[in-house]
């Protein structure tokens, strides 16, 4: 099946879908992005977008801080997400790249004076990390200070840094502090311990993204285990003593976590409680739990 684009209010095949060289976001990092899971169920024979409002919802409040202007509302986006993966056919996982941009062809640093679009892609993606447990090393790279936190494109390079070291040194993903020292998040995942029992993770003022997949599972934690999640500071001293630790992502989904600055987190295993909420959350995606329908959009007519 081809993948196909939104480009300049059209569809197109994703080979042909081309941006000008001096496209100003290119150049200074004047975007906002998303990532959205389509997930196939093959015995409904459908793909689910997860939580499809929610990420354009987010998508709007960066653009706020970029002041980008769209000419389309959530519900057009969701729309044209739907046609574009309709289009594409796929009967696997797929992923939907959207992305609001500072769309003259300009150079020089501002966020004035230029005009602004969307474009979106799909294509075919398995597991973001390719392991059941990740191995992760805390980074060198520490987290910006004083910087909004959303998606944009620009903020990503430091991400980008940490991830490359730590596979360069051989694990799986980086954890990144903040300037204070405090935990951030991984170089593209949300990352919670459980300690006791207790589920902790990051507060967002630190660093961490306002991520719709930990959103999700906080809930599910607290709907289904009975399991409130403590929003914190988090030591990095923590992620030694903790007796589970998994990461959430769009992309990586729920990924346990075996080892840290190779130290083992539950002996290299997966936890009990990550298993339950893995598996909770697995469901969920793939609307096997109609419990919670609500955020799983179907792309495919019967």
């Amino acid at each position: 099946m081809p993948s196909y684009a939104f480009l300049k209010k059209q569809y197109l095949p994703l080979a042909d879908a081309n941006l000008n060289i001096m496209t100003n976001f290119m150049h200074y990092g004047t975007g906002v992005f998303e990532g959205i899971r389509g997930n196939w169920n093959k015995d409904h024979k459908q793909i689910y977008l997860f939580r499809l409002k929610e990420h354009y919802e987010r998508l709007f409040r960066g653009c706020q801080v970029l002041n980008i202007t769209l000419p389309y509302t959530v519900d057009d986006l969701c729309k044209i997400t739907i046609d574009l993966v309709n289009k594409s056919g796929f009967t696997e996982d797929i992923y939907v790249r959207p992305l609001a941009y500072k769309s003259s062809e300009a150079l020089g640093v501002r966020l004035h004076n230029l005009e602004s679009d969307f474009l979106a892609f799909v294509f075919p993606w398995g597991p973001y990390l390719d392991t059941d447990r990740a191995r992760c090393v805390v980074a060198s790279w520490r987290f910006p200070t004083e910087v909004p936190r959303q998606k944009l494109t620009g903020l990503y390079i430091t991400n980008a840094l940490a991830k490359s070291e730590a596979v360069s040194a051989g694990f799986d993903e980086a954890i990144m502090l903040n300037a204070a020292g405090y935990v951030t998040e991984g170089s593209g995942e949300n990352l919670f311990i459980i300690r006791e029992g207790k589920i902790f993770t990051p507060l967002t003022t630190d660093g961490a993204l306002t991520g719709i997949t930990r959103d999700t599972v906080m809930k599910l934690a607290k709907n289904e285990l009975g399991l409130e999640t403590i929003e914190r500071h988090v030591e990095r001293i923590e992620l030694y003593a903790a007796d589970e630790i998994f990461m959430t992502g769009t992309a990586a989904h729920l990924t346990p976590i075996s080892e840290i600055d190779r130290r083992k987190i539950n002996g290299g295993e997966i936890g009990p409680i990550t298993h339950k909420l893995q598996k909770l959350y697995a469901d969920v995606i793939q609307n096997k739990n109609l419990k919670y329908s609500s955020w799983c959009t179907p792309v495919y007519k019967k």
